[in-house]
């Protein structure tokens, strides 16, 4: 029997015309039976990579995540989209566990999500392995590193699996993951020469912005007021924070709510339920605390603390503008809450985790206290080029930071390094290159290199601050422990040998400015557009209430303005809509035709 092809499934379950970048070659590989490493953005969809695998095979598509709220969103998708789908975790009752294990058996569910916990728990191995498996999907794969942002224990009991079901594909996924964070999933999940996918890290629907925190309140308020009616995520180092910030919120006439911990999940869960479904609209959540929020329109994501680090930054920024509307990530920066996080990392015993800690945390600084484009320091952490003169979406970019021609410098940096029996950090380098006689430079007869003082045209500061931004920009390297040194790497040979361009912010040596927040998404509706946008939405929101269902299960905002813009007039001109499937025109159809009917009739 020939098996549905993927483009005709994604059109008939998702109402999309097409795959998304890598999401094609990824299904392909799958489908073949190879494993598979996907390194994808937030917001590229990797939800689509093995759902729709599920659904050409004949079988179980089992999918590992650690969020249970994730979890259920996923679901509660999926089963609006007309896709069997279930969930087992702590969450359910032992009835409703039986029910769904019962599904399994009968071969009636196609795809399940489960914990890492629940995996291993005992005696699932031996249950999975009663029903035909088709895939394994493992999300939130950095989870398995112990170099990643969120190392769990829990994840590298995944190994089994292979164990368990050698001939079963494995699909491991995830939005976060360095060089060497990848090369131990790899090895973490024993995945048999696997197909490796990296997606690119630029998220270029998302504004950038740092601010000095000077009083961070008032910021936090001002921010918000000038995004009336938007959904936003603000995010703080601790629990008592978030409880302070959200009655401060409250009092100000702002819809928040709490989300951290100490709550209860019947309290958490119910947080979660308000925010999807636009009951409330900003959630003030602590750093630490996962929310596995899959909400589309979050316009902005703001840090009122310093990230440890910037996989953590990126993950959490990545909550924002998933429809692809234009969204911003403010983070509120002070010193003082990196000497806060530097304090308690020197708390930690010697060892590899307080090492990483360290590098992540100045990694973090770095991006904070660059001058240079704020996307290229970004995108060169996960080791992508972005050689672009300015994104014009960051708030240095804005403030139209001038650059200079940095080959002479980094070549003069180079020379000085190469002719060092050892690495040196950043203050003894720049002393060098300035001709300064310092007792470190005296003692290790550095004064008697031909680099010394190869750099008179400019005062230790200036160096100090242009070896940073080399750092920053990675055309050079920082090991980043608590005592680093600064190496050469290949974009330092590319740059030498000028196969790319070397650009530095010119320094400032000022303060930070603070960046005003009011930037707007273009707006693509007129007038007329834009009221049956608005009217559309109510309908959305209604049936959505009807159904104890998010509003963008409904339909998403870009479904629900492209039909203000087009303005169907029967289901076929209906399910051409982007987004828009064989199951929501069924579900839905009628009811908003009706909707843009009667609206024509009233404008005329």
């Amino acid at each position: 029997m020939n098996r549905p092809s993927p483009r005709t499934l994604l059109q008939k379950y998702f109402g999309y015309p097409g795959f998304r970048p890598l999401q094609a070659d990824i299904i392909d590989s799958i489908l073949r039976g190879q494993d598979v490493l996907g390194v994808i953005a937030t917001g590229g969809g990797k939800s689509i990579c093995y759902q729709i695998p599920a659904l050409v095979q004949e079988g179980l598509c089992v999918v590992i995540s650690p969020l249970i709220s994730l979890m259920k969103d996923q679901v509660d998708g999926l089963c609006e989209n007309g896709i069997p789908a279930a969930y087992l975790n702590s969450s359910l009752s032992s009835d409703r566990r039986r029910r769904i294990e019962h599904e399994i058996m009968s071969g009636n569910l196609k795809i399940l999500y489960i914990s890492p916990e629940r995996l291993s728990s005992l005696g699932f191995m031996d249950f999975l392995k009663s029903v035909s498996v088709s895939l394994f999907a493992i999300d939130e794969a950095h989870c398995i590193s112990q170099w990643g942002h969120e190392f769990r224990p829990e994840y590298r009991k995944l190994s089994s699996i292979k164990r368990f079901f050698p001939d079963v594909p494995i699909i491991a996924l995830t939005a976060t993951a360095t060089p060497s964070v990848r090369k131990d999933i790899i090895t973490e999940l024993d995945l048999h020469d696997p197909a490796i996918y990296i997606g690119s890290f630029n998220r270029r629907n998302l504004i950038y912005e740092i601010c000095e925190k000077t009083n961070p309140d008032r910021q936090v308020i001002d921010f918000i007021l000038q995004h009336k009616d938007e959904s936003g995520i603000i995010y703080c180092f601790s629990k008592k924070q978030v409880d302070t910030l959200t009655a401060l919120l409250q009092k100000n006439g702002i819809k928040a709510r709490a989300y951290h911990a100490d709550l209860s999940p019947t309290v958490r869960s119910s947080t979660q339920e308000q925010f999807l479904r636009d009951d409330i609209l900003v959630i003030v959540a602590t750093i630490a605390f996962g929310m596995g929020i899959d909400k589309p329109d979050v316009r902005y994501v703001i840090h009122y603390d310093l990230p440890k680090s910037i996989e953590n930054y990126y993950q959490e920024t990545g909550r924002a503008g998933r429809d692809g509307d234009f969204a911003t990530c403010m983070l509120l920066y002070a010193r003082s809450d990196f000497k806060k996080i530097e304090g308690l990392l020197r708390k930690l015993p010697d060892g590899v985790e307080r090492q990483i800690g360290f590098k992540r945390l100045n990694d973090m600084l770095g991006y904070c206290e660059t001058q240079s484009c704020r996307r290229t320091v970004l995108l060169t952490y996960f080791g992508e080029n972005f050689n672009e003169i300015s994104c014009d979406s960051c708030d240095n970019c804005k403030k139209g930071i001038k650059t200079i021609d940095g080959y002479s410098i980094l070549s003069r940096l180079a020379t000085c390094i190469e002719a060092l029996e050892q690495p040196y950090g950043i203050s003894h380098l720049a002393d060098i290159m300035c001709g300064n006689v310092t007792e470190k430079v005296k003692v290790r007869g550095h004064d008697m290199l031909p680099s010394f003082g190869a750099g008179l045209d400019a005062k230790k500061p200036q160096w100090i601050f242009w070896i940073k931004e080399l750092i920053y920009c990675g055309y050079l390297t920082n090991t980043n422990t608590q005592y680093s040194v600064v190496l050469p790497n290949a974009k330092t040979q590319a740059a030498l040998k000028k196969e790319i361009c070397v650009r530095l912010a010119e320094p400032a040596f000022q303060s930070l400015l603070q960046i005003g927040s009011d930037t707007k998404q273009n707006e693509s509706l007129d007038a007329s557009d834009e009221a049956l946008y608005r009217q559309l939405c109510d309908l959305r929101k209604n049936i959505a209430d009807y159904e104890e269902v998010p509003p963008y299960q409904i339909f998403s905002n870009r479904t629900l303005q492209e039909i203000a813009r087009k303005r169907p007039r029967n289901t076929h001109d209906f399910i051409s809509i982007w987004g828009i499937g064989e199951h929501k025109l069924k579900m839905y159809g009628t009811v908003f035709l009706d909707a843009v009917c009667s609206f024509q009739v009233h404008a005329k």
